[in-house]
Formats: structure tokens, sequence, C-alpha cells
């Protein structure tokens, strides 16, 4: 019960913005949006509900050195955050350390679980000092802090080297900032003014020198591929510039009837993609978003949540992509992630396993209007940077857009709701962190270790 009522209080107190978003965009009455929110907390909640329970266990088993496993069980729990049901990792507990940089440089060794061990690590032994009565209850406390400490001084060295900032080959690189209200992206009589919009920041960003050229998510008011007129405008001025641009937009696929089998019920699908146009004009990669948002590109278990039927209503329900595609640009490969997928650190992962020299993402985060959600998301993302060892570059429609180095140091940063063109060099890296080789090691071992002390508790008992 305490660790439910833990989970509630925190997942309230970090996605309060849903209800603005559901009120707002997807038609719910103020009630119903609360009860919605609910819903997803409440769902949330049981993971540290677990993590509370399995630690409880534990301790009735082994005693008060029970609390010294908590790292290993609050790990477990975001890993199943990650994996069960629909997967919504946000907010790890590892993501708080991104404003401490000299401790974040544990992602590149063990990614954002690994920070969430050494923040349970700490918390711990802290528990275990006041509750264990022994003449050593000091000594977990003393180990964490020299471990802190030990991270600490290797981070700081590691940022002072900085080794990466002169690796690779580099390359000038813009995202743009459009600052399109969501209420007006789709209006018809707005379609020419915004495409205009992106069309100037482009030619802008290309007089300071820029040769890829990104565009937030979903930010052209028209089928990229399907409209003609608009798609060749884009397509003309990156052959003129000789650049490359990321553009996001939707996608439109046909289904095509199986010879022999009954005609299916819906004749196109729906992707939410980003198109890189190379410096001759033509389309050299299509990427289509792998993790879908629920209740933002599709409504999960629709017939039970007949209470939302404005949101079931609202959502056209998108397909999602099958295959991490990487971009070719200017003899390199990149890769981009589209909207949250970039809180998913296997995802972004697999991008530099399979290549990517350069971490991009596009976004639009008009969705939480001005919440701290845009913000939550930021950091999620900068820490992606550490894991992998790339640079990053970010586009949001109305922020927060920016770049964030190899140590997860901000090279630049919009403001929130205003219309910004960001400019950086930034550089190909193809250098591989023990993290990008090893994965999500320590959160599985994590897991192997719950499994087992679950076990052991089990015949204790």
């Amino acid at each position: 019960m305490l660790g439910l009522i833990c989970g509630f209080v925190y997942f309230w107190g970090t996605l309060y913005w849903l209800v603005e978003t559901m009120t707002t965009f997807g038609g719910l009455s103020w009630p119903l949006a609360v009860l919605a929110a609910s819903l997803l907390v409440a769902y949330l909640a049981l993971f540290p509900a677990a993590f509370a329970a399995i630690l409880a266990r534990t301790v009735r088993s082994l005693g008060n050195r029970g609390i010294l496993l908590a790292p290993a069980f609050w790990v477990t729990t975001e890993l199943g955050r990650q994996y069960v049901w629909d997967g919504f990792p946000w907010a790890l507990l590892g993501y708080r350390q991104i404003t401490v940089l000299p401790v974040a440089q544990v992602a590149s060794i063990f990614g954002v679980y690994g920070l969430s061990a050494l923040l349970a690590l700490t918390s711990a032994a802290a528990a275990y000092a006041i509750v264990d009565r022994s003449r050593a209850r000091w000594l977990p406390l003393a180990a964490s802090g020299l471990v802190v400490a030990g991270v600490a001084v290797w981070g700081a060295a590691r940022m002072s080297r900085n080794e990466l900032a002169s690796a690779g080959d580099p390359v000038r690189v813009a995202v743009l900032q459009g600052n399109i209200a969501q209420e007006d992206k789709w209006n018809p009589a707005l379609r020419d003014s915004i495409t205009d919009r992106y069309l100037s920041m482009t030619r802008a960003a290309l007089g300071q020198g820029a040769t890829f050229i990104l565009w937030p998510e979903s930010s052209t008011p028209f089928y990229f591929e399907r409209d003609l007129l608009r798609g060749a405008a884009i397509r003309r001025l990156a052959a003129e510039a000789k650049a490359t641009f990321l553009v996001g937009s939707d996608q439109i696929e046909p289904i095509k009837p199986v010879p022999g089998q009954p005609a299916p019920a819906e004749t196109e699908r729906y992707y939410n993609a980003a198109f890189l146009v190379k410096p001759d004009g033509s389309v050299g990669g299509v990427y289509r978003k792998m993790h879908l948002v629920p209740f933002g590109e599709y409504v999960p278990a629709k017939a039970l949540l007949f209470f939302a039927g404005t949101i079931v209503e609202a959502v056209s329900d998108f397909s999602a992509g099958t295959e991490a595609v990487m971009l070719p640009v200017d003899g390199h490969v990149v890769s981009t992630a589209i909207c949250y997928e970039v809180i998913y650190a296997s995802l972004m992962r697999q991008f530099v396993t399979a290549g990517s020299e350069l971490l991009t993402t596009i976004t639009n985060d008009a969705w939480y209007g001005r919440s701290s959600a845009a913000y939550q998301h930021w950091d999620q993302a900068a820490l992606r940077a550490i894991e992998g060892g790339r640079y990053l570059a970010r586009a949001a429609n109305t922020g927060i857009s920016g770049f964030v180095d190899p140590y997860g140091r901000v090279l630049a940063k919009s403001n929130m709701f205003e219309q910004e063109l960001l400019v950086h060099d930034l550089r190909f890296l193809k250098h591989r962190t023990i993290y990008s080789r090893i994965g999500d090691a320590v959160a599985w071992l994590s897991l192997a270790l719950t499994a087992a002390v679950l076990l052991a508790a089990a015949r204790v008992r």
C-alpha cells in the first residue's frame, strides 16, 4: 500500500499535464480527463508497489540486510515499465542526474538504469543505517558515498579529456522551430503560410552555412509524398542548395489486396514518418516511427474506454514502423527518433549499433502546453547522447530544440513557444561507448537477481 501511494503521488506529480492534453486536444471534459489520467497513473503506480512488496518480502526473510538489495528490485520494476503492456519508461529515476554531468557519465557504461541503481543504492544505504542497530550499519552508507565520489571524479576526468569533441568529421546542422499552434497545423487556409515559414527558415539556415537541416515532427501541413506542388518545392530547395533535409511528415501507404483472399477492410496505412531529402532533391530514406504514443497515435483497449469516446474518435490509428532505418548524410549515416521514441534507450542504442554516427530526434511537444512535460522530454533525450557517445540534434515544433554533445553538455537550446532557428557545428562519430556494446545488462542482471532472491525467500518461507 505504501508503494502504491508513493507511485500514485510520484506519477501524478510527473504526468499532471495529461489532463490539459486530454481536455484541450482530446475534447474530454475535465472530470473525464482526470479519470482517464488517473487510470494511467494507477497502472504506473503498480510498479513502485511491486518494488515495495518485493523489498518487504525480502526483509522479512533476510532481515534488514535485505534493504541493500533495493537497487536491483527498483531497476527491475523500471525495466518492467519499458516492456510490460505497451511500455511507458517516462521519467525513470536515473534521468534526475542529467543536470549532474560528472555523475551522469555513468550512462556511457550502464545507461539510465545504471544511474537509477546508483541513486537507489545511496537511498538504500541511508535507510539501512536508520533502521538497523548493528555496529556495522554505517558501512554501506560509507561505501555508497565512496562509490558516488569515485563516479564523480571519474566522470569529471572523462569530461575534461573531451576526446570526442575533436574526433570524427564536422557537420553544420540546423534545427527549425516553427512554433505552429496545434489547432492551426491542419487548417487548409494556413497550409501555404506554414509551408512558406519553414521554407524561409530553411533558407536562413542555408545562409548560415548549414548543410543538414531538421524540420520537426509532422511539420508539413500536407502529405510530403502526395502534395506534388509543396513537396517539390522542398526537394527543389535541397537540390539548389546542395544540402540535406530531414522533414517530418505523415505517410500513407496503400494496402494491396492479396489474391485469393477477401479484400481488406482498410485500404491505406498511416505512418508518422521522417523523410531524408538528399542534396540532389531525391528521397534518400524514410524512417517510420516504431513506438507509437498511446491515446495520441492509437488507442489501446478501445472497447473498454467507452467513457473516452471523444479521444477514440479524435485519434487516427497509425501503424508502427518495423525497421530502424539508417539515413545517408554527406557520406555518413545518421538516425532519427520521432517524438517520445527517444525515451527508449534500447531503441537509440539499436541505432548506434546499426552504424548511426549522429543522433537526431524530431518532435511536436505542442500537445503538452506550457507544462513541464517538454522539459522532462528534453532531459530524457539529452541522456541518450551520453549513452551512445554521439552528438544529438533535436527539432521541436514549439520547443525545446537544440544540440547536446556526447558528454551531455547543452551546446544550444531554444525557448518554448517562440519561432527559432538554431545552427551549430557537430561531428559524425564512430566511437562506441561501453553501453552501446552491452546495452541494459545492469537491468537484466537486476531482474535475474530479483528472481533469485524471490525464489530463495519462497524456500525460506
